[in-house]
């Protein structure tokens, strides 16, 4: 882009000094180089578009055709003596703000030595129209035009830099955040899988007794319900413990099974309901039928479980889940009725055990933003108007969707 703005120049400036200023220059020669010079300019373009980065001796060597360029155009109008030598300070003024010190140093001597080669070997200009006497100020005018040119150039340049460099921070500091994210998923799986072993045998040990408790209460209704809720609990604590041990690391827990995306949904809400059967759950469900076939993915179910726990958690008697869809995504909205968060709740939710429940532990949410997160959505918390919170989960079907 610069150098597109640099090639105009050349020619602007080339056309209204033979032409308005009657000066005579070597057109021809000069309509040669700045030729080849745009022909190397899209070369470049062409070789480097589709590279995020370049080395640094590259960007160098593509400067030093800018210097020499300009060094052969100066070479056929006046040398030292044209007003636009100062120009030659731009690509040093480019090396200085993005290389390294040799390079800068490099490039110093580079300019210094066209510099003082074009005092002594040059075109002179003539003037074919114009007077002696308007030469000096034609030069003063040439020189306030070279300065505009070049402050021009370097603001512009300057403020490219400094909008990269803050992009390029950003970026390091997303990936600095998703590393120690990361790297706590890494430790959770790890004290996961322990956990599961250890805690495979007390579970064990529960199922066992609730079974000799079904038989001793076997002629009372009431605690024969009650130890089937709880032998049911246990069964559901064995198979997520199950689950745990034999898949951990895999992205995809259940990755053979497919389902409709509204089926998949609904069997999510069904096993919710049996943690949570005392709380009434309104879904509504729109979008395109049939619905699109998706790849089972159990860390997905476990992060919406994760959601409808805490929503059920702040509002007991009543929540509302909404959920849309098309081809391309999908779009689920969780709504409660609870107190709702205050702003230093909402600047922490969704970190690394940070709770404000008296026994959480402060993963829930962590976990669900890590999964929607690796599937390519996004996820968000706003209170709502009249009371209670909102999460809204905007999720991209291609990582999950079944292809042909």
């Amino acid at each position: 882009m610069l150098r597109n703005v640099v090639i105009l120049c050349y020619l602007t400036v080339a056309a209204f000094t033979s032409i308005k200023l009657q000066m005579h220059i070597p057109l021809l020669p000069l309509i040669i180089v700045i030729s080849i010079y745009g022909v190397i300019n899209i070369i470049s373009w062409l070789r480097l578009r589709h590279r995020p980065a370049i080395a640094i001796n590259t960007f160098f060597l593509q400067l030093l055709v800018d210097v020499i360029t300009l060094t052969v155009i100066l070479y056929f109008t006046g040398g030292s003596t044209n007003p636009f030598v100062s120009l030659l300070l731009l690509p040093l003024v480019i090396v200085a703000a993005t290389a390294p010190r040799l390079h800068a140093w490099g490039m110093a001597s580079i300019t210094i030595g066209c510099y003082t080669l074009l005092m002594f070997l040059y075109a002179p200009l003539h003037d074919m129209g114009a007077h002696q006497s308007g030469s000096f100020g034609q030069h003063i005018i040439g020189m306030w035009f070279s300065f505009l040119l070049s402050v021009g150039l370097i603001v512009f340049f300057v403020v490219e830099l400094a909008d990269s460099l803050r992009e390029r921070e950003q970026t390091i500091t997303n990936a600095r955040e998703k590393a120690l994210r990361d790297e706590h998923l890494v430790s959770l799986g790890t004290f996961a899988a322990g956990a599961a072993h250890e805690l495979s045998t007390p579970l064990a040990t529960m199922a066992v007794i609730t079974k000799e408790l079904q038989n001793d209460f076997a002629e009372q209704p009431e605690m024969t319900a009650q130890t089937k809720m709880l032998r049911e609990q246990i069964d559901r604590c064995k198979q997520t413990l199950t689950q745990i041990s034999a898949r951990a690391g895999q992205s995809r827990a259940r990755g053979s099974i497919q389902q409709t995306l509204d089926s998949y949904l609904n069997e999510v809400l069904q096993q919710w309901r049996l943690m949570r059967p005392s709380v009434t759950l309104q879904p509504q469900w729109t979008g395109l039928r049939p619905a699109p076939k998706i790849v089972v993915d159990d860390t997905l179910s476990q992060a919406l479980t994760s959601i409808l726990n805490n929503a059920a958690d702040a509002s007991p008697q009543h929540i509302e889940i909404i959920g849309e869809w098309n081809h391309v995504q999908l779009q689920l909205e969780i709504n409660d009725r609870g107190e709702g968060l205050s702003e230093t709740v909402q600047a922490s939710i969704g970190n690394a055990f940070f709770t404000t429940k008296k026994e959480g532990q402060g993963l829930g949410l962590f976990l669900a933003h890590a999964v929607i997160e690796r599937l390519g959505g996004s996820l968000s918390i706003n209170n709502r108007d009249g009371g209670g919170a909102s999460v809204k989960i905007i999720l991209p079907l291609k990582l999950l969707m079944v292809h042909a």
